[in-house]
């Protein structure tokens, strides 16, 4: 019997500014997206029906409803001759933590639906399917660093992205996105602006650093005002040895810390995991996390 396996990797904004309120009720949005060399992992063994099994360290806190489900279901009614079948997520990354883990689940569903129908599920069609299941699920479908625009759901690809690496931490906190972005009070934006510059990063990690340092989170003072457990964790960021860019990720309350090389970002969660024992800490590589993929 034939499994398919994929690994939904953890999205982190690096920048994340909101431009104002659309008319349609989304926000228009500007973030540096990458994705850390971690997360949740799912598989398909393709059978007739529809069915999901979840498990791993944070299953309990998921509900009943599941964008894996949406996701199979959006691409059987665009494609009624797929084949579905069984779907197994094993949950290793915080729920409602800022890491864009529902949405990157679902994308790793729509991959998985594709390999497991060859030529049947096109990368066009899973592209349109993205948007209709979150905002998110369109820069997760290729997992690789990009300059998300509109609601999220344009992505351009981002250039010279450098290795680094990324330390995360969770207070064991949970933000739902939709109560931070309700509680933002962001300005009505009549109409998209322009297309911002791309930057070519040229594989220097100072000139990434440089980028994101200019610009914020703009989510991350309305998420501290829900959740105050998330300064502590960002003024506890701060002061790792070799830390260079310390943020909110996302809505959060998930919080990171970027490195400039995987080794170091290792070495500092060791360190903070015997000083906060009761966080939920992972470290690893940050940018793209599976280059050799094709594209």
């Amino acid at each position: 019997m034939t499994v398919h396996r994929d690994i939904a990797w953890a999205k982190l904004n690096l920048t994340l500014e909101v431009l104002g309120r659309r008319a349609d009720g989304f926000h228009e949005l500007r973030s540096l997206v990458a994705f850390a060399g971690l997360g949740d992992t799912v598989e398909l063994t393709p059978q007739q029906g529809l069915d999901l099994q979840i498990e791993g360290p944070f299953a309990a806190a998921l509900g009943a409803d599941n964008l894996i489900i949406d996701a199979a279901k959006a691409a059987k009614a665009k494609e009624p001759h797929l084949t579905l079948g069984q779907f197994r997520l094993v949950k290793t990354l915080p729920v409602a933590a800022g890491l864009g883990g529902g949405s990157a689940d679902a994308a790793a569903a729509l991959r998985l639906i594709a390999r497991a129908n060859p030529g049947e599920l096109s990368n066009e069609i899973a592209a349109q399917l993205a948007p209709q299941l979150g905002s998110d699920v369109a820069v997760c479908l290729d997992s690789a660093p990009a300059l998300m625009t509109g609601r999220g759901e344009v992505v351009t690809p981002l250039r010279g992205f450098p290795a680094c690496g990324v330390l995360l931490a969770n207070p064991g906190v949970k933000l739902a996105t939709k109560d931070v972005y309700g509680a933002l009070n962001a300005a009505p934006i009549d109409s998209a602006p322009p297309m911002p510059e791309i930057p070519n990063l040229a594989g220097d990690f100072e000139k990434l650093i440089d980028f994101a340092r200019t610009r914020a989170n703009d989510l991350e003072p309305v998420a501290v005002a829900r959740a105050p457990e998330i300064q502590a964790v960002l003024a506890t960021l701060n002061k790792l040895e070799g830390a260079q860019l310390v943020r909110l990720s996302g809505s959060g309350p998930t919080c990171f810390a970027v490195f400039a090389t995987p080794q170091k970002a290792h070495a500092a969660a060791a360190s903070l995991a015997q000083q906060e024992p009761d966080w939920w800490i992972a470290s690893g590589s940050l940018g793209d996390p599976d280059p050799g993929k094709p594209r």
